[in-house]
């Protein structure tokens, strides 16, 4: 089976400039998914698609292969479905077309290879399944039942309007979010006649909190590395408050 990783990064970054070749304890946050993706016991070839000249010459550094996308595929408007299914078309014309293709995004850096391995595995191993996702547990007081919103006379109210016979989280429901998404995989065929990232069903694979920053301000730069410089530290504070 043939698994080929899509690596987006485009220039343009509003909240962090250049984003994907900022340093990040000691190199550039594109070398974490270059890393990952190369370590991944699943996948046969990884594609940088990018519209940058920088980011492509680092790529090319890395053994990566470069796919350029065009102008309209590289604004703030374009949709990464669009950029995939346009650059898996121009693949087929030379007859590469993979059975599978994982999207990595270069801004989850604690995303690793056992992560990679361990969605793909999930998805080859359920026949009925076509997609996976990343996702991460919404912390209780996000949840829609807690959310509240202003009226016109300046007062609050619950914005789930049964939300006030939720007092205690053993009450409430879990319930997950897409990590950025950190991991998106789907067979070809799938996303080729569907459109979509999540195939016709589409099956989750759940990763931590601390897994799962997906880096878009410098706040989350700066969480970021803070973990990966006492890694040790906050696996056994971890270890700790599980027992």
């Amino acid at each position: 089976m043939d698994i080929a990783a899509f690596i987006p990064a485009r220039a343009g970054s509003k909240g962090i400039p250049r984003k994907n070749m900022t340093d990040l304890n000691g190199k550039p946050l594109l070398k974490y998914s270059f890393d990952a993706a190369k370590n991944s016991r699943f996948i046969n070839r990884i594609l940088l698609s990018t519209d940058d000249t920088e980011f492509a010459e680092y790529g090319k550094e890395n053994g990566i292969d470069i796919l350029m996308r065009p102008d309209e595929l590289a604004n703030d408007t374009a949709l990464i479905k669009d950029v995939i299914r346009y650059h898996l078309l121009d693949l087929a014309k030379d007859g590469y077309e993979p059975d599978i293709f994982i999207l990595l995004q270069p801004t989850s850096p604690l995303r690793t290879e056992k992560h990679i391995d361990e969605a793909l595995k999930s998805l080859i191993d359920d026949p009925e399944a076509d997609a996976v996702v990343s996702l991460v547990e919404v912390p209780h007081e996000y949840l829609p039942m807690k959310i509240m919103k202003t009226v016109e006379d300046g007062s609050v109210k619950f914005y789930q309007e049964d939300g006030e016979k939720f007092v205690t989280r053993q009450t409430m429901p879990h319930l997950y979010a897409r990590n950025g998404a950190a991991i998106y995989a789907v067979y070809t065929k799938a996303f080729l006649e569907t459109g979509s990232l999540y195939g016709t069903r589409c099956i989750p694979y759940f990763m931590k909190e601390e897994e799962s920053i997906d880096i878009d301000s410098y706040f989350e730069l700066f969480l970021v590395e803070s973990i990966m410089k006492d890694l040790d530290s906050w696996e056994k504070k971890r270890g700790i408050n599980e027992l």
